[in-house]
Order: C-alpha cells, then sequence, then structure tokens
C-alpha cells in the first residue's frame, strides 16, 4: 500500500487518482511528464528532418553541396530513428551547411534527457 503525497490517505498500489482528494498520484504525474518530453523530441525531431531535407533541396541545383548535405541528412534520420546521440560538430556542421534552422534545432535539443 501507498500513501497519497497530498493528504495522506492510504492508496491502492494501481491508483493513479486519490479517492479522498481527487489528486493525482506521484507515479502518474511522472509517467505523463515523460509521455509530453517524448512527444516534443518526437515534433522536434520531425521539424529538424523537414528544414534538413529543405535544405538539400535548395542545394539541389548545384552538385557539389549535395556531396554532404545529403549524408547528413541521412545520418539524422538514421540517428533519430536508432536513438543515437549526435555530436556537437555534427549540429555545428548542419547549421552551416545544410540548413540554418536545422542546425538551432539541433543545438537546442537536450540529448541528455533522453540518452544517458
Amino acid at each position: 500500500m501507498k500513501f497519497c503525497t497530498h493528504c495522506g490517505a492510504q492508496l491502492d498500489d494501481a491508483a493513479v487518482v486519490c479517492p479522498n482528494c481527487g489528486c493525482a498520484t506521484d507515479e502518474f504525474v511522472a509517467a505523463n511528464n515523460a509521455q509530453a518530453a517524448i512527444l516534443q523530441d518526437s515534433t522536434l525531431n520531425t521539424v529538424i528532418k523537414v528544414f534538413m531535407v529543405l535544405g538539400c533541396i535548395a542545394t539541389g541545383w548545384c552538385l557539389i553541396p549535395l556531396a554532404w548535405t545529403i549524408p547528413m541528412t541521412v545520418h539524422f534520420f538514421n540517428s533519430a530513428k536508432s536513438g543515437r546521440r549526435v555530436g556537437v560538430g555534427f549540429k555545428v556542421c548542419v547549421l552551416l551547411f545544410v540548413n540554418m534552422i536545422a542546425g538551432i534545432c539541433l543545438l537546442c535539443r537536450d540529448e541528455n534527457k533522453y540518452f544517458a
């Protein structure tokens, strides 16, 4: 058995809301915060992917920039899919060579929250 942190009432182990005061349990709040952080990260990854693809399309008229924009875009897609970190050097290179908005979003992304 566990106890409510707000009113001290005894709770069932599977309870998500206190039947006495109606407050959410700490486990329920922590689970919702984790889900919100994952959703925010997936949205940021989608924004980064869109702007990296737009950067590849924008440099499509010249073949030489495509030699580094496409591999960098593919590398980020693979890293985001497998849950691997990308380094600061990669983030700066995306900022300089692929797309400024994607680079700024990459630099603002807090990877320490998701990768231990």
